[in-house]
């Protein structure tokens, strides 16, 4: 009874989250609105496909369509597989690919806490000028370094524009999966001295996307950024794969980074 009961708040919880009626959920899930009331009552038991077949209807992320299994009295069915496991090579190679084309500009692979697991020269290149060099094998978050005072943000002359766009977009994943880790990260960001007044202050109207302004010396550089996910993924890891691409706004920052992959080439020549 007390798995029932467990199972039974956490799909009525997700039901509310993604804000549909029982009777629309219902209608997803190709079910009866009473039966679907009864499974959220507690006075029925949903079977292991039928749990499957509502998360998936509340598009419920596979981390936490697995939980929901658990919470059922079932075991999980979807896999989280190391980066670096053989059976994900193919996948990691099409990562390496996507990261090479975008030379010589950065990219980056991030997972769901934007905790970095892969980057190219180009990000090397753009963090080093920008930080000096990093210790090999030190974690990075890539949320911590926009957000907190002494990383990025002394050389991100719109850091505000850029932050408050930042953190709301990290708030809408943590309404989205409703984990505890999410929601760490968010309280985390919030805390950064200046983050409150980057969501309360107006956003730009200007240009057709919000740009990346960097300026340390004489150099300046305009970038702005595309998010990709893996399509179909059947692995929590890959699930929660984020692979952030930059591009320049300008000539002058395009020649820039050319520069910088110039001279490197000719130092290991």
């Amino acid at each position: 009874m007390s798995q029932q009961r467990d199972v039974a708040a956490s799909l009525r919880w997700w039901r509310q989250r993604k804000g549909h009626s029982q009777l629309e959920l219902a209608g997803r899930a190709d079910i009866s609105q009473r039966h679907l009331s009864f499974l959220e009552l507690g006075r029925a038991a949903p079977s292991r496909d039928m749990v499957i077949r509502l998360a998936a209807a509340l598009d419920v992320p596979l981390r936490q369509q697995n939980a929901l299994l658990v919470a059922a009295g079932f075991a999980p069915v979807w896999r989280q597989t190391d980066l670096a496991a053989p059976e994900l090579a193919q996948i990691r190679h099409a990562l390496d690919f996507i990261l090479a084309q975008q030379e010589p500009f950065p990219a980056v692979v991030v997972d769901r806490h934007w905790n970095l697991l892969l980057a190219n020269a180009g990000a090397v290149r753009l963090v080093e000028f920008l930080v000096g060099p990093l210790v090999s094998g030190t974690p990075v978050n890539l949320a911590d370094a926009l957000i907190a005072p002494g990383v990025l943000r002394p050389w991100l002359t719109n850091w505000t524009e850029v932050a408050g766009y930042f953190v709301r977009s990290v708030e809408a994943d943590a309404a989205a999966d409703g984990t505890s880790a999410t929601a760490d990260l968010l309280k985390r960001l919030l805390a950064y001295d200046g983050v409150e007044a980057a969501l309360t202050a107006p956003p730009p109207t200007s240009g057709p996307v919000l740009p990346m302004l960097f300026r340390k010396g004489d150099a300046r550089l305009q970038l702005f950024t595309t998010i990709a996910t893996l399509g179909t993924p059947q692995d929590v890891t890959l699930q929660e794969l984020r692979i952030e691409s930059f591009f320049p706004m300008d000539e002058a920052t395009a020649q820039i980074f050319r520069d910088w992959s110039s001279a490197a080439k000719a130092a290991q020549s």
